[in-house]
C-alpha cells in the first residue's frame, strides 16, 4: 500500500513525461501454497467497510436491524458478488471458451468477475434476504449502495496493482501515462485508478451527502446506479476493451453497452420517485385544506 501513495505523492515516480509504474508484487505474502494477495486484501477491506457502514446507517435511521441482522445481511451481499460476478464474467464475456473448458468455471483464482454480474447478484441476494426476514428492499438497497462505492474503489486499486484491466495508449507525453508490465513498450492510460476516483471515492462521497439531504426510500440505490452508469460509461473511453471481444457495438465496449441501462433506468426512477413523492405530498395538502 505504501508503494501505491508514493505513486501519487511522490516525485521519484513521475519521469517528468509519464508515472511509473512501481511494480508492486500482487503477493502480499507466502505460506507454502497459500498466498495473501492485495487484489483479495482489498475485497475484505471492501466487505468490512460494507459492514461497518451498515450498521452505523441502521442505527442512524432506527431501523429494526441487530447486529446479528448486519451480519447476515452482508454475508447474502458477500454470496452475491462472489457468484454473480463470476457467472456475470461468464455470460457476458467469455461464453465460448468457458463452454468449451467448462472447468474453468469455477477457478476464481484465476481472475474473471464481473461487476455487472456481481451487482445482479448482489440484488437477487437482497431480495432474498428482505423476503426471508421480511424487510424492506429500499431500506436495505439504500444502505448497501451507500457502501458499496468504497468497495469499489479499493477493488480498482486491487486491479492497478494486479497490472490489470489497464488503459488504452495514450501520447508519450501523457503525464498520467503508465508502462503496464506485460501491455507493451507504449504508455496506456491507468484506467484503473480513473475508475477508483470516479466510481469509488466520489461516488461514496455522492451517496453520503444524499443520504444526509433526502428521506425518500431508493433514491439513494437508484442515484448509485445512475451516476455507475454514467462514471462507467465515459471511463470506458480510456480503458482497453477485452481483448476477446474487442468493440461489441460499433465504438462501444461490453462495459459501456451494460451501463447504458443502468443509466437511463437510474434515472428513469429517480425522477418517477420525486414525481410520487410530490404527487403524495399535494394530494395530502388538499384533503387538509377540505
Amino acid at each position: 500500500m505504501r508503494e501505491l501513495l508514493l505513486i501519487l505523492f511522490n516525485e521519484r515516480y513521475y519521469s517528468g513525461k509519464m508515472l511509473t509504474y512501481p511494480n508492486i508484487d500482487p503477493v502480499i505474502l507466502r505460506l507454502g501454497p497459500l498466498e495473501l494477495r492485495w487484489y483479495g486484501l482489498m475485497y475484505v477491506i471492501g466487505f468490512i467497510l460494507a459492514y461497518l457502514i451498515i450498521r452505523k446507517e441502521s442505527v442512524r435511521k432506527k431501523l429494526n436491524f441487530s447486529e446479528d441482522d448486519v451480519y447476515d445481511f452482508v454475508f447474502y451481499l458477500v454470496m452475491g458478488v462472489i457468484l454473480g460476478g463470476r457467472i456475470g464474467y461468464i455470460l457476458f464475456y467469455n461464453l465460448p471458451w468457458y463452454l468449451e473448458n467448462p472447468l474453468q468455471m469455477l477457478m476464481i483464482n484465476k481472475g474473471g468477475m464481473s461487476f455487472h454480474g456481481g451487482f445482479i447478484g448482489t440484488i437477487v441476494a437482497a431480495f432474498i434476504y428482505c423476503k426471508k426476514h421480511k424487510k424492506n428492499f429500499y431500506d436495505l438497497a439504500d444502505m448497501g449502495a451507500l457502501a458499496a462505492p468504497l468497495g469499489l474503489g479499493f477493488g480498482r486499486i486491487g486491479n492497478f496493482i494486479n497490472s490489470e484491466l489497464y488503459g488504452r495508449i495514450t501520447e508519450q507525453n501523457f503525464p498520467l501515462g503508465v508502462i503496464f508490465p506485460n501491455a507493451g513498450p507504449e504508455p496506456r492510460h491507468p484506467s484503473q485508478l480513473y475508475e477508483s476516483l470516479f466510481e469509488g471515492f466520489l461516488m461514496f462521497a455522492i451517496m453520503f451527502i444524499l443520504s444526509r439531504k433526502t428521506e425518500r426510500k431508493g433514491i439513494i440505490f437508484w442515484s448509485f446506479i445512475m451516476f455507475y452508469g454514467l462514471f462507467r460509461f465515459f471511463i470506458e473511453y480510456t480503458r482497453e476493451p477485452d481483448m476477446q471481444l474487442g468493440f461489441v457495438l460499433g465504438q462501444m465496449s461490453m462495459g459501456q453497452l451494460l451501463c447504458l441501462p443502468m443509466f437511463i433506468s437510474g434515472l428513469i426512477m429517480i425522477i418517477y420517485i420525486n414525481f410520487s413523492a410530490k404527487n403524495l405530498k399535494n394530494q395530502s395538502l388538499n384533503e387538509n385544506e377540505e
